[in-house]
């Protein structure tokens, strides 16, 4: 007799689904994969041997796992081993089947005995970049530190790690050479984070080659590294780039300086890595919240799309025998992991997420051109209640792909409007790039001409008007609730920076460079500019009810600055709710975020009158 399954609302079904991510899988042992899951509740690392079909977990952990790396060679797992998800930590590694401990697994044995210190020698930090060598003898691994800033080492088998790279600003590890020789570097030493210059160094950190796109010109232009070209001997390095005003990649060798302009005339940003034996690329190409695939035959210059549904690739690989792997989904339907073969890749067992509504293109005119928004509509009439969810980064952007937390809101009856306000991708690097100075304030214009066509469309009830985020969308709920009090009903603010002064004094050191990028300086070098950027300043004009959620252990927006807000909002006895929660900037266990939207539901509920729960159909 088997167990019946409990009678949770589609909702839940949605977050407890198991799912799956794209598998990596091994250059040299491509029947070895490695995949992140949520299949125990936790989101976890887990290996998959193709050839014999067996899956086994690899971390098992209270906080869950999701950075991890196979060696090319196939032999060895690497993860990033931090504390209750404070991103401060240290690479660990165990063999892919598991080592002893695995085996002694049944009697009652930990897994993760099977672990250990993948770099020996090195501190922990946060981490910036890894790349691991063909024979498993030789890594790089990237550091960063507020004490040292941005460090690169090289580790060696049975040797201490050697530092070949040090500097204040940030920098990483973007990929290791074929034959293990060259090292492509991303860094920032210009000082402007938000624009990546490009280095190419040897074992012993003496320079091969510089790509710099800041220098010499009026524009900020960024550039990142893509990848090495998977042949032995072979110095061609694909870069992503930015001259035409969008991402798009070319070709550089670094050995003898020469750039091939690739010219692929795709609307959007573009992306690209290599098919395994070097002869073409996988484009992914982003435009207007949608994405496609292309193989770009090198020899013949030619583009050839590759066939996927209509939504959001948000991962794709090229496997040896020329089929490509993607994991795909849209805001209807949920993920999977497709091949070009028609086959489902990695289908995991269990219950399947329950579908949600599509969403709607929405284009309105703002303060700087025409704003993208994303909208669903619940079953009914309108006007309806209305959630504003906005997406986090800043420079990310909302797209046509599943997420269980707005069909949360649908299936109670809400509008949910997503905004790729200026400062999110995929809209060239002009709307991404205006986000500098009045940082926030920018944003928000053009939330707010969103909020205003939801309104006069007859969309949305404008006494039941939601604004919601989480981190960089949680702090510009706050700065919204501040700065447009007549605009919203309710404010549903999840780990955000409120108190921009003390968030910057207490968050990572990569987040201290991205700020003072953002806004000129440090808070010493342009105070106005924190200020007039800080919820902080505008909290005592906070009208709408607000409920705040924020991890104890976030490195990104600290526990202390969000502590500051609330003692604010509290001393004027403002209506708010608080929620604190054992983790870092987010959760990775389904109860959690499970908890935490019921809590947000519940909130909404009380303040707004909103019927609790109505399913779909």
């Amino acid at each position: 007799m088997t167990a019946e399954m409990p009678n949770w609302p589609d909702w839940e079904k949605r977050f407890r689904a198991p799912r799956v991510s794209l598998p990596e899988w091994a250059e040299d042992a491509p029947d070895r994969s490695l995949f992140v899951s949520n299949a125990t509740g936790t989101f976890e690392l887990y290996a998959w041997d193709r050839a014999t079909g067996e899956q086994r977990q690899v971390t098992d952990r209270p906080n869950g796992t999701t950075d991890g790396a196979l060696s090319p060679d196939g032999q060895w797992i690497w993860w990033f081993s931090d504390t209750d998800g404070d991103e401060f930590g240290v690479w660990m590694r165990q063999p892919f089947a598991g080592g002893a401990a695995q085996r002694q697994q049944d009697g009652g044995a930990d897994a993760v005995e099977a672990d250990e210190p993948a770099a020996p020698g090195l501190e922990p930090s946060y981490p910036a970049g890894l790349a691991i060598g063909r024979d498993g003898g030789i890594a790089v691994v990237g550091r960063s530190t507020d004490e040292d800033g941005s460090t690169i080492h090289v580790a060696r088998a049975g040797e201490k790690p050697v530092e070949i790279y040090r500097h204040r600003e940030s920098a990483g590890v973007g990929d290791l050479s074929y034959d293990g020789t060259l090292i492509a570097v991303e860094h920032t030493e210009h000082g402007d984070a938000m624009h990546s210059a490009l280095r190419v160094v040897r074992l012993d950190g003496s320079t091969v080659a510089e790509l710099d796109d800041s220098k010499g010109g009026v524009e900020e232009l960024g550039l990142e590294v893509l990848g090495f070209a998977p042949v032995e001997g072979d110095t061609r390095l694909l870069v992503g780039h930015q001259r035409r005003g969008r991402w798009e990649p070319m070709i550089w060798d670094v050995a003898t300086g020469e750039e091939l302009d690739l010219a692929l005339e795709l609307p959007g940003d573009v992306g690209a890595e290599w098919y395994p034996d070097g002869s073409a690329l996988l484009v992914v190409h982003s435009f207007e919240a949608r994405s496609e695939l292309f193989r770009f035959d090198l020899a013949e210059r030619a583009l050839i799309e590759v066939e996927t549904p209509k939504g959001s690739v948000s991962g794709a690989t090229a496997r040896p025998d020329g089929t490509v792997e993607y994991l795909w989904s849209s805001a209807a339907e949920p993920p999977q992991v497709r091949s070009t073969t028609g086959a489902v890749v990695l289908d995991p067992p269990g219950m399947k997420a329950p579908s949600s509504v599509p969403v709607e293109d929405v284009w309105v005119e703002g303060p700087a051109g025409r704003v993208h928004a994303l909208v669903q509509r619940p079953a009914g009439e309108g006007p309806f209640p209305t959630i504003f969810e906005i997406h986090g980064g800043p420079t990310w952007h909302d797209s046509d792909a599943f997420a269980a937390g707005p069909a949360a809101w649908v299936d109670h009856g809400y509008a949910v409007v997503r905004v790729n306000y200026r400062g999110s991708t995929g809209y060239g690097r002009e709307w991404t790039d205006a986000l500098k100075h009045r940082v926030g304030l920018i944003e928000l214009e053009d939330i707010e001409a969103v909020r205003e066509w939801a309104v006069s469309s007859g969309l949305t009830d404008p006494a039941k008007l939601v604004l919601s985020g989480g981190s960089w969308g949680g702090y510009l709920t706050l700065l919204g609730l501040g700065t447009q009090p007549e605009s919203w009903s309710l404010g549903l603010s999840a780990v955000p920076v409120a108190d921009y002064v003390t968030a910057y004094n207490d968050e990572m050191e990569a987040l201290k460079s991205m700020d003072r990028t953002l806004l000129g300086g440090t808070p010493e070098e342009v105070p106005e500019r924190y200020e007039a950027s800080s919820p902080l300043t505008y909290v005592d004009r906070v009208r709408a009810p607000l409920y705040i959620s924020a991890g104890v252990n976030d490195p990104r927006c600290p526990i202390r600055q969000v502590e500051n807000y609330v003692d604010r909002l509290a001393a004027r006895d403002a209506v708010h709710e608080v929620y604190r929660y054992d983790a870092g900037h987010g959760s990775l266990v389904v109860e959690e975020r499970i908890k935490q939207v019921r809590l947000e539901l519940d909130f909404a509920t009380r303040h707004l009158g909103v019927s609790p729960y109505r399913a779909r159909g």
